[in-house]
């Protein structure tokens, strides 16, 4: 919860501007957060207290432009408010900042490492995610982490976050038919949570399986069953009544 108090009559997020009508740079970006969000939307199904927004703005002050990060996650705020959804991310009406953003660096540098850092670092954000998939000699993914009011990078790939009980990194994988490293979230022993079309393919495997083995089943029933039938033959030819054994 913020504890700063807003002032009551700011406008709500219906009448401020849901776009700054900027386009979403590549089609890169709006895969990357896609993914991270179609994966938390089956993780936490059950969940209705959190928030993932993609390319969506935050206002923090009614007379100032709004902070639109390519993707952003609220704990602890109402999944759905009606059937309208967001327009946009008001913090005088959540009371709630975001707990991570993630910003996705475009063939268009947007100073991701540095004006944008020092925003959300003085915003309060806890976590700030940055990737980059063309750095060569520095990490293509940093997690920077809110350090008594200072952003600290933390180390490894992927990095958990135990405020927000995930951890984030990145691995080659496929995703939307498309080979290549993506960004997925992960548990606290470092195993990545599925993807939907993994989760699907696991599952049809699995009744693949589960089919094959009720099929063996069934086949080992019936030679047993044939077996048996034999023996019960094979003694009526002595002039054994099977029923008699028992």
């Amino acid at each position: 919860m913020l504890d700063y108090k807003f002032p009551r009559h700011w406008p709500s997020a219906d009448e401020l501007p849901d776009s700054d009508e900027t386009p979403v740079d590549n089609e890169l970006q709006e895969l990357i957060s896609g993914l991270l969000k179609a994966i938390l939307l089956i993780l936490w199904a059950e969940r209705m207290d959190w928030f993932f927004g993609i390319d969506m703005g935050i206002y923090h002050h009614p007379d100032k432009p709004a902070i639109v990060p390519d993707a952003f996650l609220s704990l602890g705020v109402e999944r759905f408010y009606d059937e309208e959804l967001r327009p946009s991310y008001v913090l005088w009406d959540e009371n709630v900042l975001p707990t991570f953003v993630l910003e996705v660096v475009s063939p268009t540098y947007r100073k991701e490492y540095s004006t944008k850092l020092e925003e959300y670092q003085a915003l309060g954000v806890l976590y700030y995610v940055i990737y980059s998939s063309r750095r060569r000699r520095k990490p293509r993914l940093e997690v920077h982490k809110l350090v008594n009011g200072k952003y600290e990078l933390q180390p490894g790939n992927p990095v958990w976050m135990p405020e927000i009980g995930l951890g984030i990194g990145c691995e080659r994988g496929s995703y939307s038919g498309v080979t290549r490293e993506w960004l997925y979230w992960y548990d606290a022993d470092g195993k990545r949570y599925l993807t939907p079309e993994e989760q699907v393919k696991e599952s049809a495997q699995r009744a693949q399986q589960e089919s094959q083995r009720a099929q063996q089943e069934s086949q080992r029933a019936d030679r047993l069953a044939e077996r048996s039938d034999r023996l019960a033959q094979r003694l009526r030819e002595l002039g054994i009544d099977p029923d008699n054994l028992s």
